[in-house]
């Protein structure tokens, strides 16, 4: 497995989704219930930080099982739990230690991260599939 294609296609799968996903969930869903907490614009060091980061996790824990035997249902199922346990961890850690912070946005959060990890790690075993699919004789 190229390890920095699935990456690379893993990366531009991440960005594409979240930013739908944030694009339509900030201003209807987290500003109006942590509208306070929020910054003004993004940090965009942090989060390029973030992006570059978290793909590569997508890669190691959900894209590359998924390029063995397991295939597309390993990726699936490896890329729910990183997504999991990573919004989870993140969200938990709010609800712990921020004043007000929103459960419904830490479940709604998790469940994002989730779906995300899961379509990021399946579709990107399915495009490293169909980009270096052994030619046929």
């Amino acid at each position: 497995m190229d390890i920095l294609a699935a990456y690379l296609i893993a990366l531009a799968i991440f960005l594409v989704l979240d930013a739908v996903w944030l694009g339509l969930a900030v201003p209807t869903f987290y500003r109006p219930r942590i509208g306070a907490l929020l910054r003004p614009a993004p940090n965009w060091a942090a989060a390029g930080l973030f992006y570059a980061l978290y793909a590569a996790g997508i890669v190691y824990f959900g894209v590359r099982g998924g390029m063995a035997p397991a295939g597309p249902q390993g990726a699936l199922i490896d890329g729910a739990l990183y997504g999991f346990f990573t919004y989870l961890t993140y969200n938990a850690t709010n609800l712990a230690v921020l004043r007000d912070y929103d459960a419904a946005v830490a479940i709604v959060d998790t469940i994002w991260g989730t779906v995300l990890g899961s379509a990021v790690s399946v579709t990107t075993v399915l495009a490293m599939g169909w980009l270096f699919a052994p030619a046929a004789a």
